[in-house]
């Protein structure tokens, strides 16, 4: 079985992620992406689906944990009996390469370790063809298997039953290194890297960008971890922002509720865009504009809700038989059916955040706004569509508030950058359209009995999704309609005073099973209370939130209050840029728009 889910590190080169458990096993590794098959898959299976461990031979050794300040390099302290040694594991940030580097020092006695190493390529399809290719003095293991092929080096592994073991002694002040380095199969092996050298310029090069970071007010440290793990999940040379760096951990343990979220979600992205944007990070959203631009070229009916990492359009979702599962809930899927669908908001949180990148001085080019007005026209043609909405329902289409409230948000910008910020475009009728839709959806998407805003037009459910209307400026936080809407939320959704997205009993997913609350959510209930004179409530579920991360500040995508343990894929991003916008309300600071009607 593997670990709890909150039991695992992130160890990232902003290209791909590793996820090492607090028993120092390397689980999920897939090279040279985050999105790339794996090469350690024992986080969706057992052992035998591909890891690398590293601890102690004694049993009773005990251990603590922590990130260098502001980087991604992870130390793990371990006390024997007989001594104290640590294990210092980081990815170095290479322009070319893909490497994870584990450094044992000793620091006082004597320690054993004992690693061994399970290979198996291909979402534990295909195990490799290995070699010794060292010598007594450098050992080396060079293990193929159809395009890939890594070379790991440090230690004498000996093979048994296709596990390779080793064990070694540490001493004080004693240096022990265990590189893996991937590279294509038909290429030769990369040097031996310099580890010193590495490991230096992946400590300055995180807390270099680390010291850009603008925050002032409470939370600083959760805040400066969130935006490191946005930076994580961020492609160094594309400039993707994937959703989270894991495939099919479960929302329900045991369930089906198994989605492959590394990839480039627009919504996620954009709203990644405007956490970073807000806290000094102007470049990095030129870095996503040209992404953007890259990814949606073409016609605009064309556009998807979500792309690879590149800008890949096709990701065909597949049931995966080699991996049983996360403590075996199956399937494991890789690619995504949401890909196909239709969610009305996702050019509204686009048009958004790039507003947010205006305001905050990153000039349009030559593309991008013409990019814009286009993508408005896309949101004219598609106003009388039904949409999958923002939780990407597999049941049937409906006619979503949320979705409609962020296609009003798209025609607003639009109408804004002409009047406001003196672009080119057809204000009238983008200002038209807008409010024949606001018209719309305070007609129908409010109940008439009790006046809350409602789940989907026709509906007496609410959504979390909801909690987001006056984030965009389409009404007040204090709008009597949207006080009623927190009180239906806080009456319908809330698990032990933690809010799940819907009422899965509801049926509207087309799901079976049930799911537990989603960070996020919670996150905007703060954001919330902090910004309709609850401070009180704002700063009492922050905390209980905030506690909800591991010992390394990670969150996942939902939580189970029961087992008081973290659940869906991890770390995910949406976690973190809503835990950055709670802290940013309660520090008082603005939000994504003025508040205006």
């Amino acid at each position: 079985m593997p670990a709890p889910i909150e039991d695992y590190a992130l160890l990232s080169d902003c290209r791909t992620g590793a996820l090492v458990s607090r028993e120092g096993s390397i689980d999920w590794l897939g090279l040279p992406r985050f999105d790339a098959p794996s090469l350690f898959g024992a986080l969706l299976g057992e052992p035998r689906n591909g890891c690398w461990g590293l601890r102690p031979t004694e049993a009773t050794a005990t251990s603590q944990r922590h990130y260098v300040s502001d980087t991604f390099l992870l130390v793990t302290r371990w006390e024997t009996a007989d001594g104290v040694a640590e294990v210092q594991e980081f990815m170095p940030l290479h322009p070319t390469r893909s490497d994870v580097v584990r450094r044992i020092v000793g620091i006082a006695g004597r320690v054993e370790f004992a690693t061994e190493l399970r290979l198996h390529f291909d979402y534990s399809r295909r195990l490799p063809w290995v070699r010794q290719v060292g010598s007594v003095e450098d050992p080396a293991l060079h293990a193929t298997a159809g395009p890939e092929a890594v070379i790991v080096r440090g230690v004498r592994l000996v093979a048994e039953d296709h596990v390779h073991r080793a064990t070694f002694t540490v001493a004080a002040d004693e240096v022990v290194d265990l590189t893996l380095s991937w590279f294509p199969s038909h290429e030769h092996p990369p040097k031996p890297l310099d580890v010193d050298e590495a490991m230096a310029a992946t400590r300055s090069w995180w807390q270099g960008w680390a010291s850009g970071i603008e925050h002032e007010g409470p939370y600083r440290d959760e805040v400066v971890r969130s935006l490191l793990v946005l930076r994580a999940l961020t492609n160094k040379d594309t400039g993707g922002i994937v959703a989270a760096a894991t495939t099919s951990l479960p929302e329900e343990f045991g369930g089906a509720r198994n989605w492959d979220y590394r990839f480039v979600w627009l919504r996620d992205a954009a709203l990644t865009l405007e956490a970073l944007i807000a806290h000094g990070f102007l470049t990095e959203a030129h870095h996503w504009r040209r992404w953007l631009l890259r990814a949606v070229a073409g016609e605009p009916s064309e556009v998807q809700i979500m792309y690879g990492i590149a800008g890949e359009r096709d990701l065909v979702e597949r049931e995966l038989s080699s991996l049983p599962g996360y403590d075996g809930a199956a399937p494991v899927r890789i690619g995504n059916g949401a890909v196909d669908q239709y969610q009305g908001d996702v050019i509204g949180e686009v048009l958004v955040a790039l507003e947010c990148a205006r305001i905050a001085g990153l000039e349009e080019g030559d593309f991008s706004w013409p990019l814009q007005r286009a993508l408005i026209e896309q949101v004219i043609a598609s106003i009388s569509r039904r949409d999958n909405g923002i939780w990407e329902i597999r049941g049937e289409p409906q006619w979503f508030t949320h979705s409609r409230v962020m296609m009003w948000a798209a025609l607003d910008r639009g109408v804004r950058a002409v009047q406001e910020q003196g672009l080119t475009g057809d204000a009238g009728r983008w200002a038209e359209v807008r409010d024949g839709l606001r018209r719309e959806i305070d007609e129908r998407g409010v109940d008439a009995e009790h006046g809350y805003f409602t789940q989907h037009y026709g509906s007496t459910e609410v959504d979390a999704s909801l909690l987001v209307l006056p984030q965009v400026g389409y009404c007040a936080p204090d709008d009597p309609r949207m006080l009623r809407t927190v009180e239906q939320i806080e009456s319908t959704l809330l698990t032990d005073g933690f809010v799940r997205r819907y009422r899965t009993e509801s049926g509207v997913d087309g799901l079976e099973g049930g799911e537990h609350p989603f960070i996020a959510c919670s996150f905007w209930l703060v954001e919330q209370y902090a910004s309709s004179d609850r401070p009180g409530d704002a700063r009492d579920l922050m905390e209980r939130l905030v506690a909800m991360a591991n010992d390394l500040g990670l969150l996942s995508e939902e939580y189970d209050v029961a087992n008081a343990r973290q659940a869906g894929n991890t770390p995910q991003a949406l976690s973190h840029l809503s835990l950055i916008r709670a802290a940013d309300a309660l520090a008082g600071h603005g939000g994504r728009s003025a508040h205006r009607r």
